[in-house]
């Protein structure tokens, strides 16, 4: 049977991915942005999950205003990276797992929770920046990607409660597929940010930090914050942070936490990463066999 195994979250700062892909990353402003992810490059490498679920935010390039789905779930077979005015981001075509997405799609329908089917979808950097983050910048992404748009853009975003009760249907659906999958769910997008208004610069390192800390502890109690304290104390783009509920959602309640990073600036706003791992299931996969008769 599939199984949900970890959660990993992160900011999706655009201005990384140009640094990405303009070869800055070791540049004295970038490195220490990148170089708190080496860590959380050499865990996902180990763990080296079957399938990522990535909870992100579009940013008008597969969804104009004219139409905003609450919650998407991209059930194609590839996500093709979308051209956000400046070209196409350099980074691979994402494959997707449109067997388990159907399934996901159908067990949380069914289940009272309404997702809008995209069978075809390009992704932006909402999606793509984390993976680089995690993966680095490989010739192809190394597992399948279902993609989870949330609406944060446009009034009324999803509360944090209904984010986290989406993580729920997630984990029932994944745990009624038949197949053996090792599954991480990410989730992604800004910490404390505000990028247009009088108050545009702002940072709160304080919430963001008392935020990571819910995520571990406290995560229900997290996920009742209401709309206006993320706008009154992470600033109107920290809205975001309700996708990292849909993350903790998935998971047991009970999680530990094997890595937490937190860094301003970056462009204008704070970076945060987190990786929480199910308590009662271990992450790493097994060895390969050839190596264990090596070994022997």
């Amino acid at each position: 049977m599939a199984k949900i195994i970890a959660g990993f979250a992160s900011s999706h700062v655009p201005a990384i991915g140009a640094a990405i892909d303009n070869k800055q990353t070791h540049d004295p402003y970038w490195q220490r942005v990148f170089s708190g992810f080496e860590k959380a490059k050499k865990w996902i490498a180990d763990v080296r999950p079957d399938v990522v679920i990535a909870v992100y935010n579009d940013h008008a390039s597969a969804f104009s205003v004219e139409l905003i789905p609450t919650f998407a779930i991209g059930c194609a077979a590839e996500f093709p990276p979308a051209d956000e005015g400046w070209g196409p981001r350099p980074v691979p075509v994402v494959k997707g797992h449109p067997e388990l997405a159907s399934h996901i799609a159908t067990s949380a329908i069914l289940d009272g929770f309404d997702l809008t089917i995209a069978n075809k979808m390009e992704v932006d950097h909402g999606l793509t920046v984390p993976l680089n983050l995690a993966f680095g910048s490989p010739d192809e992404w190394p597992c399948p990607v279902i993609p989870i748009a949330v609406n944060v853009v446009q009034y009324p975003p999803p509360t944090g409660r209904r984010c986290f009760d989406l993580g729920r249907a997630i984990r029932k659906a994944v745990a009624s597929y038949p197949d053996d999958l090792r599954i991480v769910v990410f989730g992604t997008g800004g910490m404390s940010h505000q990028i247009s208004g009088p108050r545009a610069g702002l940072i709160n390192s304080k919430f963001d930090k008392a935020f990571l800390d819910g995520l571990t502890k406290d995560p229900k109690k997290l996920a009742a914050m209401p709309h206006l304290e993320y706008m009154r104390e992470a600033g109107a783009e920290g809205i975001e942070l309700v996708m990292w509920h849909v993350m903790r959602g998935a998971l047991d309640d009970k999680v530990k936490e094997v890595y937490r990073f937190y860094t301003v600036p970056a462009s204008n706003t704070a970076v945060g990463n987190i990786i929480l791992e199910n308590v009662a299931k271990p992450a790493k996969k097994a060895p390969k066999k050839k190596a264990l008769r090596k070994a022997a």
